[in-house]
């Protein structure tokens, strides 16, 4: 059956477990998780180390410095209207927005080593994505049965640094 706190799911806590890496392991949408070893949630009664949106959360962190990131925001703007409600705080268009999204996947991108996993939730399969220099390495999908909708988890591994791949091309062009 669906659950809130995805990550108690069994398939899903195991595929996590599976994946795991030892590291600097972090989770912007935490909720009551403690499988990453940093945590944050926007929700002050979730006891995380942080209290802040996602991507302020993602912020604080340096470029490459993370060995791998969890991912399993609010899956629809009725699911983030709700918990923003429940907080007093107001719903706009840019939390709303699909660049609410790509602005959040381009943080986890920017923070994640090379060779570095996310594990992304949710009902696609599109993951941090290829043009963030990201493969999908795994997909799962969980059915909950009856009228519920399925939960897709991708485990997405970054290739390469994009400051990498930068000065690899640029010195490809100075050999020419």
């Amino acid at each position: 059956m669906p659950n809130k706190n995805t990550f108690q799911i069994s398939p899903i806590k195991e595929l996590i477990m599976e994946e795991m890496v030892n590291g600097v392991v972090i989770d912007p949408f935490a909720n009551t998780s403690k499988i990453a070893n940093i945590t944050n949630d926007i929700d002050p009664q979730y006891k995380t180390d942080y209290n802040l949106e996602a991507l302020d959360f993602l912020k604080l962190f340096d470029t490459e410095t993370v060995d791998m990131g969890l991912l399993d925001p609010p899956y629809t703007p009725r699911q983030l209207s709700e918990v923003y409600k429940k907080l007093g705080r107001s719903v706009n268009m840019e939390t709303t927005q699909i660049s609410y999204w790509s602005n959040l996947k381009d943080e986890m991108s920017r923070v994640v080593k090379p060779e570095g996993k996310v594990i992304s939730c949710g009902w696609n399969s599109a993951g941090i994505g290829k043009k963030r220099g990201f493969k999908i390495k795994r997909i799962l999908l969980v059915n909950h049965g009856s009228m519920h909708n399925d939960t897709i988890v991708v485990v997405d591994e970054k290739l390469q640094s994009r400051l990498t791949a930068f000065s690899k091309s640029k010195r490809s062009l100075h050999e020419q």
